[in-house]
């Protein structure tokens, strides 16, 4: 990529606006295992819960077990509720959310 077309690509990123916060889980098939969190922007947090799973670096521990014993392919990622920015206190209903979620799910927070 040349100079003007790389700036141009990092311009369109920074002015690319978030999605917004939400809850996510991150899901085993292979063994039923479900792993809730929230995120300021879910729409990137796959990209982070993988780059520390291939650095064996992720958290919680059975989260980075199950990407060790099934690897990449063996987890999906799922949004399962989006948090409107513009509410009164997003903060805690992104909190509130989480925990309707790992309970609705049996999951463990991430």
């Amino acid at each position: 990529m040349k100079g003007e077309e790389r700036q141009a690509a990092v311009a369109d990123y920074k002015e690319r606006k978030s999605a917004g916060a939400g809850i996510y889980a991150v899901r085993c098939p292979n063994t039923g295992e479900v792993w809730v969190g929230r995120a300021p922007n879910v729409d990137a947090i796959r990209n982070r819960i993988w780059f520390s799973l291939r650095q064996g670096a992720a958290k919680p521990a059975s989260l980075q077990a199950a990407w060790n014993r099934n690897g990449e392919g063996g987890l999906t990622l799922d949004i399962l509720e989006r948090i409107d920015p513009e509410e009164l206190s997003p903060q805690r209903r992104l909190k509130d959310r989480l925990a309707f979620w790992a309970a609705e799910l049996r999951a463990e927070v991430v």
